[in-house]
């Protein structure tokens, strides 16, 4: 039968663990920047349009279209171009950008019970799944946007002539970074659902390496110190030159002693002679 304490894992601190921090920080970062991605019509600009001025440029995205000036900061939008919209590629970007909106918001509503930070121990299996859910999101992100920029010459649209200048629009680079924080923070959150690196993922360690490193940095025990004691019997042998029994004696200050009595010479008549007196 193996060793049971040697199965039993104990958290090293009560802070929540550092791979669900770091997802919980990037998942909500990826879904802003996805969500500007999604919404925002620039996926691509079109510059150099025939018959327009050279101040005037197309923004493309896959709601939308909208003529912006290098003048001006005003933008109108709601162009109508069919030719662009029936493009493969924009219906299957519509519906895998807003799959990932609505798959990372599910993933974090999955993964924040999980992670239970009022608990001294979170439910992996619980946040393992939430993980698995963000890293799908940043997934369905990643395909759109590359498929888009793959072939960003190739859309066809009724704006783009031969002369036309196409470029990356700024939707493109927050997808992209969007899609990678996403799929960073929920490989990490999912790692957390099994225990590798001696625990480290998960800020634990095995009881018995606790109770070793406890006990292998006790105090020694203190070392017990005989004191002489002062109550100590009088020796006989004295190098002082009065005897022992002359200790005994008082030893007060004259003054304090009492008189001795005087004799008194009562031999003639009963009387006492006048040197008594």
């Amino acid at each position: 039968m193996p060793n049971q304490s040697s199965q039993e894992w104990i958290r090293v601190s009560l802070r929540t663990p550092g791979i669900l921090i770091f997802g919980l920080v990037m998942a909500p970062c990826g879904w802003i920047l996805d969500l500007t991605a999604t919404v925002a019509p620039n996926w691509r600009t079109i510059n150099n349009i025939q018959n327009r001025p050279t101040t005037e440029f197309f923004q493309q995205g896959i709601w939308d279209i909208c003529i912006a000036d290098t003048t001006s900061s005003t933008l109108l939008c709601g162009q109508q171009d069919t030719t662009y919209f029936n493009n493969q590629i924009i219906p299957v970007a519509q519906g895998l950008m807003v799959a990932s909106l609505i798959v990372t918001l599910i993933g974090l509503a999955v993964v924040i019970p999980g992670a239970r930070c009022w608990k001294d121990r979170p439910n992996w299996v619980v946040a393992g799944l939430g993980g698995l859910l963000i890293f799908l999101s940043g997934v369905m992100t990643i395909i759109p946007i590359a498929w888009y920029t793959h072939i960003l010459t190739e859309i066809t649209t009724t704006t783009v002539s031969t002369t036309s200048d196409v470029r990356v629009g700024y939707c493109i680079i927050l997808g992209y970074i969007g899609g990678i924080f996403e799929i960073l923070g929920g490989f990490v959150i999912f790692i957390g659902i099994c225990r590798c690196c001696g625990g480290k993922n998960r800020g634990e360690v095995r009881v018995e390496e606790v109770m070793a490193n406890r006990f292998s940095h006790q105090r020694p025990p203190t070392r017990r110190v005989d004191v002489p004691s002062l109550n100590r019997s009088r020796s006989s042998a004295s190098s002082v030159p009065y005897s022992k029994d002359s200790l005994d004696d008082d030893v007060s200050f004259p003054r304090a002693k009492s008189p001795a009595p005087r004799s008194v010479n009562t031999s003639y008549g009963g009387r006492p002679y006048d040197a008594d007196l």
